[in-house]
């Protein structure tokens, strides 16, 4: 069984930053990826970016120069830090691990919304 535990998310201005993390815990034999998606009300999740065990990333080139992903492999959480949020950058977050443990599994976090408005 494994937990994922998502912070950070809130309500600010555009211009703005905020910084979302996301530890992952239980039966964790090692970590492939961890990553962000998003989902916008009405539209569908779209990855936002995400970083492999080695270090590679992936990203959305809506969030190019203003998202960067990190992780702590010790601790197994992953961070999304967001700077000069836009109002199109409102939606809810979701944490995605996929990971090795009594086998190969994939999971969701609960979400944290982000909202950016004036």
């Amino acid at each position: 069984q494994v937990q994922l535990v998502e912070s950070g998310g809130g309500l600010v201005q555009p211009g703005a930053s905020l910084r979302l993390s996301c530890a992952a815990s239980g039966s964790i034999f090692s970590i492939n990826y961890m990553g962000w998606y998003r989902q916008a009300p009405g539209k569908q999740r779209e990855l936002v970016e995400r970083i492999t065990s080695g270090g590679s990333t992936n990203y959305a080139d809506s969030v190019k120069g203003r998202f960067t992903i990190s992780r702590n492999n010790a601790k197994n959480t992953v961070y999304l830090q967001m700077n000069s949020l836009k109002p199109e950058d409102t939606a809810v977050y979701y944490c995605n691990v996929d990971l090795v443990g009594s086998g190969w599994y994939n999971y969701w976090g609960q979400g944290t919304q982000v909202t950016v408005s004036s």
